[in-house]
Parts: C-alpha cells; sequence; structure tokens
C-alpha cells in the first residue's frame, strides 16, 4: 500500500498534460483520494501546497479537486453540499 504525505518514498505521478486536460490521471486521483480520505478533508494551504506537488499538480487544480470532492462526500453523507451557518 502506498503511503502518502509520510516521508516513505513515491514516485511522483507526473505534470498534467493535453491528454489530461479533462481532469488528474488515475494514479494523480489516487494520491488525491488517498490524502483526502486518510489525512484532511480540509487541508490548510501548506498540505494542500504538498499534495499538489506530490501529485504533480497545480495548487488550484489540487484546490478545486479537494473542493469538489468535499461536495460529493457531503451528499454521500446526507449533508448539503456547501456548508452553511446553522441559522440558514
Amino acid at each position: 500500500m502506498r503511503q502518502h504525505l509520510t516521508g516513505n518514498p513515491l514516485k511522483r505521478a507526473g505534470t498534467m498534460s493535453a491528454e489530461t486536460a479533462s481532469g488528474p490521471t488515475e494514479d494523480q486521483v489516487e494520491i488525491l483520494e488517498y490524502n483526502f480520505n486518510k489525512v484532511d478533508k480540509h487541508p490548510d494551504s501548506t498540505t494542500l501546497c504538498l499534495i499538489a506537488a506530490e501529485a504533480g499538480l497545480s495548487e488550484e487544480e489540487t484546490q478545486k479537486w479537494f473542493k469538489q470532492r468535499l461536495a460529493k462526500w457531503r451528499r454521500s453523507e446526507g449533508l448539503p453540499s456547501e456548508c452553511r451557518s446553522v441559522t440558514d
């Protein structure tokens, strides 16, 4: 099993190319999913930067992926896809 952000060596997933312009590659998604499920659903900017570097994605692409994945997770848990205040 691959370990991410734990100091174990990991082959970098590579960078986005024209063929993957529609989204991350399978290797990149594996890295993103691992970090979402095992590390943090709400990564801070430093962690987001590390995940982006590990996956070979830009910080903006990584942040967008996490936002979309969090919305998907929230829907699967029966929660609204966006956080709202308790008074909404």
